[in-house]
């Protein structure tokens, strides 16, 4: 299942790619070179290249042109997965065949006992061919409580909000991100506050809700704008469940972790008119 964290931080990875080379140029110095050019993109996050099995990773990114690309998979990971082991390997030997170019794995872990495993080499049998994930976890992201080091990289800034939720600054790291966020476009900044918010949880979220509601940010507008949008998301995306559910239609967790992550606003209506007639889950989609 989709959860709050698992949706704010692949939109904070996929939110503006220039934010997120700067983010993984700070934490991979010495392991990963983000190539120049076109300031990169959002691409398909869908991976197969043949039937039946389906890959899907949380998120994809373009980086460069011509012959100097680099394709990044993003990665969300809340607990172990075996499975993830033998689907990570697929990821990125589809980028690399979709793009023609190098491809990286990147995870995402806020926990840090989630982050080591999910670090480990992955033998996959072949002489040679190990791979090693590229894991962003509470150990590796940096506290930020200077307003100017938050302003530098933006979304270093809102994912180590996340990964140090527990943190006992806190209070300092998310008045700091808040101040940060007035530095860019209003709404890209607002997207990141809802993301944040979102992802965060108990006394983390409280704070960060009393600092959208109680101080003046530029962004303050979209951003209850956003948060009014994504909750009517989420609401139509559960109605959708419970209507295939209660017609008596299989949902398997995947369809439901597709349904739920969907925010598109055109998608979701046509979903929700489309619910009432199909005769199976997949037939939402087509």
């Amino acid at each position: 299942m989709v959860t709050p964290l698992h949706e704010g931080l692949v939109g904070i990875a996929t939110l503006d790619p220039g934010h997120t080379a700067h983010m993984l140029e700070a934490l991979f110095t010495d392991r990963l070179h983000i190539p120049a050019g076109n300031g990169g993109q959002v691409v398909t996050c869908s991976l197969s290249e043949c039937v039946p099995a389906e890959y899907r990773a949380d998120g994809a990114l373009l980086y460069g042109a011509d012959d100097d690309q680099l394709a990044v998979v993003t990665e969300v990971q809340l607990k172990r997965d075996p499975l993830k082991h033998e689907t990570w390997l697929a990821y990125i030997a589809n980028m690399r065949a979709r793009y023609h170019c190098d491809a990286c794995l990147i995870v995402i872990c806020p926990n840090t006992t989630i982050a080591r495993w999910a670090a480990e080499p992955i033998i996959t049998g072949h002489p040679g061919l190990i791979l090693t994930p590229l894991v962003i976890g509470p150990e590796n992201t940096p506290v930020i409580t200077d307003v100017a080091v938050a302003m530098g990289n933006i979304g270093l800034a809102a994912i180590s909000a996340i990964t140090h939720g527990q943190d006992p600054e806190i209070q300092t790291i998310l008045a700091t991100l808040t101040t940060a966020l007035n530095s860019i476009d209003p709404s890209m900044a607002a997207r990141y506050a809802e993301y944040v918010t979102v992802a965060l949880t108990g006394d983390a979220q409280k704070e960060m809700e009393r600092l959208m509601a109680t101080k003046s940010y530029l962004y303050q507008g979209e951003y209850a704008q956003s948060i009014s949008v994504a909750a009517e998301a989420r609401g139509e995306a559960k109605a959708v469940i419970k209507i295939l559910q209660a017609r008596g239609i299989p949902v398997t967790d995947q369809q439901q972790e597709r349904i739920q992550a969907c925010s598109d606003a055109d998608t979701l209506d046509r979903w929700v008119k489309r619910v009432i007639s199909v005769t199976t889950a997949d037939e939402l989609f087509t």
